[in-house]
């Protein structure tokens, strides 16, 4: 008995030097210490040894015991206050934070916008950035001489000798044009997406920008619930009881056409800096679709009639955040971007 003691203090102190962990010292305990190991086994066996060895046999058995204890509560000691690891760490502290990530403020926008017609009925459709000038242009009412057509105006990609002509999309009414194709009235959709302008980099433009655009074809389709649809989505984005208004424009695929705008949201329509104290903010263009347009698609202009619309997603915010330089969206500054 007493050799099988000594063999497994001997073991038990070469396992103590293993122990780094909660689990490694929990196993510890469960092999020497629990219920089930090798010291009740060895305090079960006790009965059986001769009466002339008891005395030394079990004063061995109490300090094994002991030893046993004192190694366990000591590395457990060690493991809640860190110095098994060999450092001054303090595990008791909160650990540390970090930045979790968001989505960016301009497809927050995108997600709103798109919500706030959905609600009424609205599908969601997102189109091609890669178009032929049938969709882009001929389609949209858009002639051969209109100067958005030129090199310096659109982003042509090389057609490899082929009769199309292929370039990235200049706004996302082509995507309009591809919906008209597959489907017959009623219509009801918004598209948005990327697009791309051949236009110098400033405070108030840019080369890549979003845009949503919306259409809604029909029979009786009329001005007035153009009014409507447009008056219920600024309020429901930029607030309730906005005064809004609109201003005769043109567009080549809308007859009539209109620029909406809003009662500026900084100084309440009192003028300022901003609004170039006018007290507005223009935030789309809109229109009842034009009759040539229904016809490249295949639609009869004496029985359907319909309305778009389209915002730049950049310039929006820009009107609803106050932000006076569209780059910054595009900085990847944390200040600016965590404020959103």
């Amino acid at each position: 008995m007493i050799e099988k003691i000594e063999s497994i203090k001997s073991e038990a102190l070469n396992e103590a030097a293993l122990i780094k962990n909660v689990d490694t010292l929990e196993q510890f305990r469960i092999k020497f210490l629990g219920r089930k190991g090798l010291v009740h086994e060895l305090f079960e066996g006790f009965k059986d040894v001769p009466p002339q060895e008891k005395g030394r046999t079990g004063k061995a058995l109490n300090e094994l015991k002991q030893v046993l204890q004192e190694i366990f509560d000591s590395k457990k000691s060690e493991l809640e206050t860190g110095s098994a690891a060999g450092d001054d760490t303090d595990h008791t502290l909160p650990g540390r934070t970090f930045n979790k990530g968001t989505r960016h403020l301009i497809h927050q926008a995108i997600d709103e916008i798109t919500s706030i017609f959905a609600k009424i009925g609205f599908d969601i459709y997102e189109g091609y950035e890669l178009e032929d000038e049938f969709h882009n242009f001929d389609a949209l009412n858009t002639p051969d001489y209109h100067p958005s057509r030129d090199m310096q105006d659109t982003f042509y990609v090389d057609s490899a000798g082929k009769d199309k002509k292929y370039l990235l999309r200049t706004h996302t009414s082509p995507g309009q044009v591809h919906v008209m194709q597959s489907n017959k009235p009623p219509i009801r959709v918004v598209v948005p997406g990327k697009v791309y302008r051949n236009e110098e980099v400033s405070s108030r433009s840019l080369a890549v920008f979003h845009q949503v655009e919306g259409l809604y074809v029909d029979k009786d389709v009329s001005f007035r619930e153009l009014k409507g649809t447009l008056d219920y989505f600024a309020w429901e984005f930029f607030g309730k009881g906005l005064k809004t208004r609109l201003r005769p424009s043109f567009f080549p695929f809308t007859e009539p056409s209109a620029e909406m705008d809003v009662e500026c949201i900084l100084c309440k329509g009192e003028g300022c800096r901003v609004c170039k104290h006018t007290g507005w903010l223009e935030i789309l263009g809109c229109g009842m679709v034009d009759p040539n347009v229904f016809k490249a698609v295949g639609y009869d202009p004496e029985e359907y009639t319909g309305f778009a619309f389209g915002m730049g997603i950049e310039r929006t915010l820009m009107i609803k955040h106050g932000i006076p330089d569209i780059r910054i969206f595009y900085e990847n500054d944390i200040r600016f971007l965590k404020q959103f």
